[in-house]
Formats: structure tokens, C-alpha cells, sequence
């Protein structure tokens, strides 16, 4: 099997392991291939690619999502280090509505997870100079971009953090909470 699939707690939220081939020089391994994501039912055309690096253990990326027209699918996996990554079903009407669901992603256990439109995103870095990589499929306009507070105690997620505050953007610092957030999904 060239590409494993695990469906999470939220089944549209999935965990995707492609098989490494290994050698006395490393390693080679097949990331994305379209036609085995749609033949594992993830199909979308993904169009743009985005690379982040955070410097500091303990850093937290999210909670984002982007509105629609330019809703995003996301295709995430870490290329250094290591995160605790998370999804927020806020779909309408969802009977997963406020629940989430969490992976451990790293680039030694190569896993990446696959979050679709209509959820919010995050993730928490577990070890200094972690590079995260992943594809969308609608570009980033900043007029649809939102995001809810990362710590809020209606979600109550767990982020494992590493250190005690985390490193968070002035936009996360500021989100609001869950319970001022109108789902536009």
C-alpha cells in the first residue's frame, strides 16, 4: 500500500501516511499523487502551496479558516520538527458542530492530515524550527480570513503545549471566542 488513510473521530478529517522507501541514503517518499488522494475520496484540486517555519517550541499557528467564496481544503505535513495539528468542525448543521479532533504530525513519522473546507485550523509546535508545509485548494483572501481564540473554554482543547505561554500572532492574541463566532459554512 503506497498511501495509508485513517478517517479521525470526525470521518472527513483524515490521516494520510504515505509509504517511505528507505535506504543507506534516506529516504524517498511520494507526498501527493491526485489520483490515489481520489481514490481515498479527497479530491480536491489543490492550487496553492504555503511553507511556515516557527522558531520557537510551543508556537501556535490558529485557530484560522477561511470564509466563502474562498473556503479552504487544506493537505498539512510538517518537513522539520514536529506539531500538534487541530480541526474544529464548524459546518452548519454538522452533527460534529464544535467538536475537534487532533494528530500528531512530524517529520519523522511522516503523517499528514487532510482538513476540509468548513473547519477551523491550528497548530502548536512541539520542538523549536518547525517547518510546516501544506496545500490549498482557493487562494488566501484577506477579506474572507477569520479566526477564533485558540484557548477558548466553550472548544477547551487540549494543545499539549510544550512550554508554559505559547508564542501566538497579535491576530491570535486577539480572535474572538467561540460563542461570538457565526459560522459562514
Amino acid at each position: 500500500m503506497l498511501l495509508q488513510v485513517e478517517a479521525l473521530e470526525i470521518p472527513e478529517v483524515k490521516l494520510l501516511t504515505p509509504k517511505r522507501f528507505g535506504d543507506d541514503r534516506g529516504f524517498f517518499s511520494e507526498t501527493y499523487n491526485a489520483a490515489r488522494f481520489k481514490a481515498a475520496g479527497i479530491e480536491p484540486d489543490f492550487i496553492q502551496d504555503n511553507h511556515s517555519l516557527s522558531a520557537n517550541a510551543g508556537t501556535i499557528r490558529g485557530l484560522h479558516y477561511q470564509a466563502p467564496p474562498f473556503a479552504q481544503a487544506k493537505l498539512v505535513r510538517v518537513l522539520r520538527g514536529a506539531i500538534i495539528d487541530v480541526a474544529v468542525d464548524v459546518r452548519t448543521g454538522s452533527p460534529t458542530y464544535g467538536k475537534w479532533v487532533k494528530a500528531h504530525l512530524s517529520a519523522e513519522n511522516g503523517v499528514q492530515i487532510f482538513v476540509p473546507a468548513g473547519f477551523l485550523h491550528g497548530f502548536v509546535t512541539l520542538v523549536p524550527d518547525t517547518e510546516v508545509s501544506y496545500k490549498v485548494d482557493n487562494y488566501y483572501s484577506a477579506e474572507c480570513d477569520g479566526a477564533v481564540i485558540w484557548n477558548d473554554p466553550d472548544l477547551a482543547i487540549d494543545w499539549e503545549l510544550p512550554v508554559g505561554e505559547p508564542t501566538l500572532s497579535g491576530k491570535d492574541a486577539q480572535a474572538p471566542r467561540f460563542a461570538d463566532f457565526k459560522s459562514p459554512f
